[in-house]
């Protein structure tokens, strides 16, 4: 059996309606009410201004596509005692003038506060730099700054929409590093496909920075360019559709294997999908200690890679015998309800649309089942490169990745598989355990 790919269908939208209602009794009810026979989702209701008679609210509402959109405007028009006066998009207005900015951290509130920040004071400090270099990470923001490097050719599950496109994402990153772990990530758009074009460039400009962070680089590109930068520079450098996701997915496997008392180390792990995702958890699988990695993909190129690890290439049949199954494939609906084998935990990463809905793989024999709004790499590079900085590390080395795994499954709690991304303190443990990994191995 081999894997097929089709179209993605367009992901759900979110849209606020602004609608004057009616200020009586029942109103705002039969609105819900109709809004509810119509299949949209509603989410925050909020007041934004009234009058003698009347209340104008702010609805948010999930729709399947443009199509419903247009159903839902339509039917408000035709209702008595409303009135649709805006349709907002929340998601521009989140990002209208980008989600970041540089500022400065020292005021500049007299000529004094200039001299020492400025001419002359500064002078002390370069000469002090040039006599020894490593200086510059106590005495400059290079110690905790993140290059967040992108080509735009592997960006969510859109593909290959050019680095500009990519840039949103990578402000995400450089947000998610700030209100997480306080470091400065700095996007660092690359306008090409060719590896050596964005080696030289990363190379150029990494002495302004304590580490480099690639993000959404295709693969098989993205192998190479990792390694050759890891190779040239002696400061950290993480692909993070790699690296980051493996961490996560394997916290989540040492979780769920614990709690169904599963031995990981001896189960058979099947990989559907081996780009940048699935080659970096079958790299991190093998170094924790699983002896049986068994992939399927399209390209032989990937199949060797995977070969390479100490990984066997086989059809998505047998992956689908393993008693794990993890798929990083952006193809919905790829693993059929009667591919379930009874016991299986089966990790279906693709976003929007996991390769199977987690409910379906349960009902099927599945003794867990997540999808990748579950598992999501942001629990693990905020404190992966915090951790990193920290210990002044040279590389990231498998022992950084092993330990940030264990830290993020030491902080899940109740019935989670993974803590929040949102919870500071798993950030701060996890930076922790790398620092300590990073002390070790220097």
């Amino acid at each position: 059996m081999s894997i097929t790919q089709f179209v993605r269908p367009e992901a759900k939208i979110l849209r606020v309606f602004r609608i004057r209602v009616v200020d009586k009794p029942g109103c705002l009810g039969r609105l819900a009410t109709k809004l509810g026979e119509m299949g949209a989702n509603i989410g925050d209701i909020a007041i934004v201004s009234q009058g003698p008679d009347f209340l104008i609210r702010d609805i948010t509402l999930q729709m399947d596509d443009e199509k419903h959109l247009i159903d839902l405007i339509d039917a408000l028009e035709h209702m008595d005692g409303f009135d649709l006066e805006l349709v907002l998009d929340p998601v521009e207005q989140a990002h209208e003038g980008g989600k970041i900015r540089m500022r400065s951290r020292k005021p500049l509130d007299s000529i004094a506060e200039m001299r020492k920040i400025y001419t002359p004071g500064v002078a002390q400090i370069c000469r002090l730099i040039q006599r020894d270099i490593s200086q510059s990470r106590h005495y400059t923001s290079i110690g905790n700054s993140v290059a967040i490097v992108t080509n735009g050719t592997a960006i969510l599950g859109l593909g290959n929409i050019g680095a500009v496109a990519g840039m949103p994402v990578m402000e995400g990153k450089a947000v998610l590093y700030e209100q997480l772990t306080g470091i400065s990530g700095v996007p660092i758009l690359i306008q090409s496909e060719d590896p050596d074009t964005i080696v030289n460039t990363v190379l150029n400009i990494a002495p302004t920075f304590g580490a480099i962070h690639l993000e959404d680089i295709a693969a098989p590109q993205c192998f190479e360019i990792e390694r050759r930068l890891a190779e040239s520079l002696d400061i950290p450098v993480l692909h993070d559709d790699q690296h980051a996701t493996a961490v996560v997915v394997l916290a989540a496997l040492l979780t769920i294997t614990q709690r169904t008392g599963v031995d990981l180390s001896a189960s058979r792990v099947g990989i559907i999908g081996l780009g940048a995702a699935g080659s970096g958890i079958a790299e991190l699988l093998r170094s924790y200690g699983v002896k049986q990695v068994y992939g399927t993909d399209l390209r032989q190129v990937s199949l060797d890679r995977l070969q390479e690890l100490g990984g066997t290439p086989c059809n998505l049949a047998q992956v689908m015998q393993c008693e794990v199954v993890v798929a990083t494939t952006g193809v919905p609906g790829l693993i059929k309800p009667e591919m379930v084998r009874p016991g299986q935990v089966i990790l279906a990463l693709s976003n929007p649309d996991p390769e199977i809905q987690p409910e379906v793989a349960m009902a099927h024999g599945a003794v867990f089942a997540a999808d990748g709004r579950t598992i999501n790499n942001a629990l693990s590079f905020p404190g992966l490169f915090r951790g990193a900085l920290q210990a002044q590390a040279h590389k990231f080395t498998d022992s950084m990745k092993l330990a940030a795994a264990h830290a993020i499954c030491g902080q899940t709690k109740l019935d989670n598989i993974v803590p929040s991304i949102l919870d500071r303190e798993v950030h701060t443990h996890v930076a922790n355990a790398v620092a300590r990994a990073a002390s070790l191995t220097t």
